[in-house]
């Protein structure tokens, strides 16, 4: 996983309450284990008319939110089923971080396995971001900043670090490895029976 630190670039506002995985990737692209490629179909149903062809209202299809690596959200984000696509799709995109007034539990740990940092702030305070040109996430110091205002979000530690060092489950686990193999060395030695 790539390690985030600093982001600044385009923030796209799309300030819907209850933006749902389904609406982000819908069902018909779930048929793939694969991480890339799923970027063309973030929000398929409001980026394309049913011909395919692109709505040019959508926000993410205006040219100025076209390179966005920030998407501020409403509340609720996230919400629906578990599927894992829809962090991958954001991702794919390009968008490193979400901040919206409220996430839903499965889809906020998700962003977190996939190297996207969740922000919650309040709905007042995503408004004004709105408003503002390039943002510039700053993790360890944990704020979000843009057009001379700045806000400070809170976050657990150990999910800071994980993102701080590009840390997956399995890297969290590749971390550990010399204490566990100390162990299973000890183990081993007092039960060779197993």
């Amino acid at each position: 996983m790539k390690p985030f630190t600093t982001l600044t670039g385009v923030a796209a506002p799309l300030l819907r309450a209850n933006i749902d995985t389904d609406l982000l990737i819908p069902k018909q692209f779930l048929k793939t284990i694969v991480r890339t490629g799923l970027g063309r179909h973030l929000f398929f149903e409001l980026r394309y008319d049913d011909q395919g062809r692109e709505q040019p209202d959508f926000i993410l299809n205006r040219p100025e939110y076209r390179e966005a690596v920030i998407l501020l959200g409403g509340p609720n984000f996230g919400c629906g089923s578990s599927r894992e696509h829809a962090p991958w799709a954001l991702l794919d995109f390009g968008i490193r971080c979400v901040i919206a007034p409220s996430f839903a539990d499965i889809f906020f740990n998700n962003c977190f396995s996939n190297g996207i940092l969740p922000i919650t702030l309040p709905m007042a305070a995503v408004e004004d971001l709105a408003t503002e040109g390039p943002l510039t996430v700053d993790l360890p110091a944990q704020t979000v900043s843009g057009g001379g205002r700045s806000y400070r979000f809170e976050l657990e530690p150990a999910r800071k670090t994980t993102l701080l060092e590009g840390l997956d489950a399995i890297g969290v686990s590749l971390a550990s490895l010399p204490a566990i193999e100390a162990y299973e060395a000890k183990r081993a030695k007092a039960t060779p029976w197993l």
